[in-house]
């Protein structure tokens, strides 16, 4: 994760949760996703799947299972329900959704992340 966290972020430390938009037109909007080693593919890079217009790749999500354990057992949840919680963070970051921006958007992303919590454990 620190790996990734370092290239694709400049961020040289260890993370949760990544995503990576499938999308190419975000890279542009954000250039802390270009890729900063030419070797490596873009996280970016278009699907090589065929898909039918009626379906979307939004991208990819990465979750640090050594990480989520250790979380689970601070917050005195299960690894199931640490593992939901970095599922859904990842995902509305792929849908747009920023907690880095400023403390209104952290709370507005807090306050999705629990809506779809609550509704995926009521149907778990």
């Amino acid at each position: 994760m620190k790996k990734l966290n370092t290239i694709y972020r400049s961020m040289p430390k260890t993370t949760d949760v990544l995503s990576f938009p499938q999308q190419r037109s975000y890279e542009s909007k954000n250039s802390k996703f270009k890729t900063q080693n030419s070797k490596l593919p873009s996280p970016l890079a278009a699907s090589h799947f065929s898909l039918l217009t009626s379906h979307f790749l939004l991208g990819d999500v990465v979750i640090s299972l050594p990480t989520a354990k250790r979380q689970a057992q601070t917050a005195g949840v299960t690894l199931y329900d640490e593992i939901y919680r970095l599922l859904i963070h990842g995902i509305l970051h792929l849908l747009g959704y920023d907690h880095e921006g400023t403390a209104y958007k952290a709370k507005i992303m807090r306050k999705k992340e629990e809506e779809i919590f609550n509704a995926v454990k009521k149907t778990a």
